[in-house]
C-alpha cells in the first residue's frame, strides 16, 4: 500500500508522512505541482494543510484538482487541502469572521466515512484564517465548532474525505485513528 501526501507548502506536511509511517504505511510526499496524472501506484492521496489562503492564493496549490476530479483512490483534505476541495466543487470558502489557532472543542454530528467511533466532543488544533461556510452538493456535514461551522465532512458519491483541523499533531484527540480509518478505507 502506498499513500502520497501532497505538499502544499504547510508546516505539517512531513507530520503527516511520519504518521503514515508510523502507522506501517509506505508514504511519499509530492510537490503540489507535480503531473498526478501520471501516478499509477498511488492507494490513497493526502492532501496536506498549508500556508497559502484559498481566497486569494489558489495557484499556490498548483495541479491537486488533477486528484479529486476523478478520484481513483481514496483522498484525505486537511484544511487547505479541505477548503480546496469544498471550493472546487461549488462550496463556499471566506476569510474566517473568527480565526482558530490552537485548542479547539470540536462536535461532531456524524460518524460516516472515515469518522467512525470518533465521541461527539473532542479537542483539535486548529490553525486557520480561512474557512469552509457552505459544503458542495451531496457532501455530509460531520463536525463543527463554535466558530467554524465546517470542521469535518465526506463526500457521499465519492471518496473524498476532508477536516479543517489538524488530525497529525499529537494535540488533536482520535487524530490517529482517523488515519487509521483512512488507511482502512484505502485498502477496500
Amino acid at each position: 500500500m502506498k499513500i502520497y501526501v501532497v505538499d502544499n507548502g504547510g508546516q505539517w506536511t512531513h507530520r503527516e508522512w511520519r504518521v503514515l509511517r508510523t502507522l506501517g504505511v509506505d508514504s511519499q510526499i509530492i510537490d503540489n505541482d507535480s503531473e498526478f496524472r501520471g501516478v499509477k501506484d498511488a492507494d490513497g492521496w493526502v492532501l496536506s494543510g498549508g500556508a497559502p489562503s484559498i481566497i486569494g492564493e489558489i495557484p499556490k496549490l498548483g495541479k491537486i484538482a488533477q486528484i479529486i476530479d476523478d478520484p481513483q483512490v481514496p483522498v484525505f483534505g486537511i484544511c487547505v487541502g479541505a477548503q480546496f476541495t469544498a471550493l472546487h466543487f461549488g462550496g463556499d470558502v471566506r476569510k474566517a469572521p473568527f480565526p482558530e489557532f490552537g485548542k479547539t472543542e470540536v462536535n461532531f454530528i456524524d460518524n460516516g466515512g472515515i469518522f467512525g467511533g470518533i465521541p461527539e466532543k473532542i479537542t483539535v488544533w486548529e490553525n486557520h484564517n480561512d474557512e469552509i461556510t457552505r459544503l458542495p452538493e451531496g457532501y455530509k456535514l460531520v463536525a463543527t465548532s463554535k466558530n467554524c461551522k465546517v470542521q469535518a465532512f465526506y463526500d457521499t458519491r465519492n471518496p473524498i474525505f476532508g477536516v479543517q483541523y489538524h488530525p497529525e499533531v499529537d494535540n488533536t484527540m482520535f487524530g490517529r485513528e482517523i488515519f487509521k480509518s483512512f488507511i482502512e478505507y484505502c485498502k477496500r
